[in-house]
């Protein structure tokens, strides 16, 4: 019902930066209000974790592990978030997930939690 498309992933060396950008839509009828967003991880043998959410509100949240190094935006008119990534370390290395709360209307209001498809961030050292 609530699709979202993530790109700009891929394989980079230490110090290097990548953009990641996750769009929104509906399967069927429109998005109507878009809540919090955010970005996950998951490296090899560990259970996802949070890296950085912003609220409706432009709130932003980090992971300790990348404060000063990812900054996370968003655009609702767009409907797309946003993980910008610089001074990558090997540790970065992970699928990377977007996560947002959604309202869709189609004849009612009906609220999703959606994950996105997951891109691979490789770091080498």
């Amino acid at each position: 019902q609530v699709q979202l498309v993530e790109t700009g992933g891929g394989l980079v060396q230490a110090g290097g930066s990548l953009r990641l950008s996750c769009t929104v839509s509906a399967a069927s009828g429109r998005i109507f209000r878009i809540d919090d967003m955010g970005w996950y991880r998951q490296a090899p043998g560990q259970q996802r974790v949070v890296v950085a959410t912003i609220t409706r509100g432009g709130t932003t949240f980090y992971k300790d592990a990348v404060k000063g190094r990812f900054t996370i935006s968003r655009d609702d008119g767009e409907k797309t978030v946003w993980l910008q990534m610089n001074s990558l370390k090997p540790e970065d290395t992970a699928v990377y997930y977007c996560n947002t709360q959604v309202e869709v209307l189609t004849n009612q209001y009906l609220p999703y939690n959606a994950w996105g498809q997951g891109t691979q961030v490789t770091v080498s050292s």
